[in-house]
């Protein structure tokens, strides 16, 4: 089995988790429980003996949820699924297809115009997967589905009362590690927890997004080294530090969660619930969370059960699941046929917080970037002449570039300033550098040529970094049969290596265009650096 897998505790199933992104700090409570219903909660779980996984789903705006914790069990409870979905489980799977629908309209859900559609899995060793599809035809500005608050999970909801929720903000625990924890716990009740049918449809995903890929924070390591070369394989470890260092904190902000401690008095997070299983947990909110607009703090993330990862996502998409009097509506952005799958909007995000946060790569993601850090040199005996320069023209003495796909050219004539000012050493000539506008610096020949062949030189150590070329991976994208993880870790470095490679060209250009090109480079002692 790839990536991460654990017990479900609430049931003996297992299952995957979906990915998660930073977001700001709070703690969470549930709501109060009789002293009875604890005992019976904790016999439950002393029963069990197994801890709770979680499945991922795809999607920025929208909520992934408690099914996702169920995700990610064992082979042999996969094998049981796998052979349901062979062994005629059909009518099963509809059934369990049209139970959160029926469940959300028989708790408050009016007619919608989406139904719930299944679709083949990508990983013929997994179930199907579900999607919200046009039950009729629709037009932009149509309403597909308007779900109430009271069927979507937000901190106030999980907390009882939005001032503590606020207060209860700390540098600690963000909301997404908040809802990972309502949801673990209430996974533990069965079904005797009004979100079962909710939690039981994120297992089902077990974390997979529309595109069936889970995120990469859930990768076995030989996983992540089909983005070696990338930087976003150092994110990933960033982010799953950052997940641990929010796992540490759970029994601090359960003890200052005053319902929290009393619903579940000996469920102690970290002893109720492994590491593992969090994170699964935390991956799978973190692909689903819902980021609503003007709303308070304690209902700016939420989990909406029609949302992700049942809702596809899309970069070219502007429609967004909002909060409207009483409740999250989805208004379509554009047409759709009935049967249809209905798409919603990610948010500006690069395709490395894609994979990261949702397991996809979008191949027309207008907003998909590169980031180049350069930083003025503290030996330079005038590096504090220049960071003042830098700072008086919107600059930083560590300045982080930002690269547009299809704005590779723009990039470098931006950078082109800072990095003149590292290489001048006459005063006079400080601020007239740093300002100098157009592509060949009116100083000085050799200090433009010695400029651009760093940044030449930067480039090319950057596609040097990659073990394989732009055709070895337009090869591999050719094959039907490559592993899912493999194929999208493979476009998204193949689209990094398109912004690096036309960086490099923006900057051989400008070199051709020196007036002499036999001039060498000037010495440069004290060059900015570039990573």
């Amino acid at each position: 089995m790839e990536a991460a897998v654990a017990s479900a505790p609430f049931s003996n199933t297992y299952y995957y988790i979906p990915p998660l992104s930073f977001l700001s700090r709070v703690s969470i409570s549930l709501h109060p429980a009789s002293r009875r219903q604890q005992q019976q909660r904790h016999q439950f779980f002393r029963r069990s003996s197994s801890s709770i996984p979680f499945s991922r789903g795809r999607s920025c705006c929208f909520a992934s949820s408690p099914e996702a914790l169920v995700a990610a069990a064992a082979n042999s409870a996969l094998g049981r699924g796998v052979a349901n979905k062979r062994g005629g489980g059909d009518g099963e799977e509809k059934e369990e297809c049209g139970d959160l629908k029926s469940w959300m309209h028989q708790n408050g859900l009016p007619p919608c115009k989406v139904v719930l559609r299944d679709r083949p899995s990508l990983d013929e060793m997994l179930c199907s997967i579900h999607y919200v599809a046009a039950s009729e035809d629709l037009q932009a500005g149509d309403v597909a589905f308007s779900v109430p608050n009271s069927l979507v999970v937000t901190l106030d909801r999980v907390l009882g009362n939005e001032t503590v929720a606020e207060l209860l903000t700390t540098n600690k625990l963000s909301e997404l590690a908040c809802l990972a924890l309502y949801l673990m716990y209430e996974k533990k009740q069965g079904k005797k927890s009004f979100w079962y049918p909710y939690i039981r449809e994120l297992d089902r995903q077990r974390g997979r997004g529309q595109l069936a890929v889970e995120s990469p924070l859930l990768w076995s390591e030989a996983e992540l080294a089909y983005l070696t070369g990338s930087p976003t394989q150092a994110e990933i470890i960033e982010r799953a530090d950052g997940i641990k260092r929010e796992y540490d904190e759970l029994d601090t902000v359960w003890f200052m969660a005053g319902s929290l401690f009393q619903q579940y008095p000996f469920d102690i997070p970290t002893e109720a619930f492994s590491f593992e299983i969090f994170k699964q947990a935390f991956v799978a909110v973190q692909s689903c969370v819902v980021h609503l607009q003007k709303v308070s703090l304690a209902r700016r993330f939420a989990l909406v059960p029609l949302g992700p990862p049942l809702l596809s996502y899309r970069s070219s998409c502007k429609a967004m699941l909002s909060a409207v009097e009483g409740a999250v509506e989805l208004v379509v952005d554009r047409p759709y046929k009935a049967g249809e799958p209905i798409a919603v909007w990610c948010g500006p995000q690069p395709n490395s917080r894609l994979l990261i946060n949702y397991g996809f790569v979008d191949e027309d993601n207008p907003y998909d970037r590169l980031m180049i850090k350069a930083a003025l040199n503290t030996e330079d005996p005038q590096y504090q002449e220049k960071r003042l320069v830098a700072q008086r023209n919107g600059k930083l003495s560590m300045q982080d570039f930002l690269v547009q796909v299809g704005k590779e050219k723009e990039a470098v004539s931006d950078m082109l300033p800072y990095l003149r000012l590292g290489y001048v050493s006459d005063t006079s000539e400080l601020e007239s550098v740093m300002s100098s506008q157009g592509p060949v610096c009116p100083v000085s020949p050799c200090l433009e040529r010695a400029v651009l062949d760093q940044l030449a030189e930067y480039f090319n150590k950057r596609l040097a970094l990659y073990p394989t070329s732009l055709s070895v991976d337009e090869l591999m994208l050719a094959d039907d049969k490559l592993n899912p993880k493999k194929r999208v870790a493979t476009q998204l470095v193949r689209l990094e290596k398109k912004i690096l490679n036309a960086c490099l060209e923006a900057t051989r250009d400008l070199i051709a265009q020196l007036p002499d090109l036999t001039i060498s480079p000037c010495p440069a002692p004290y060059a900015p650096s570039l990573k």
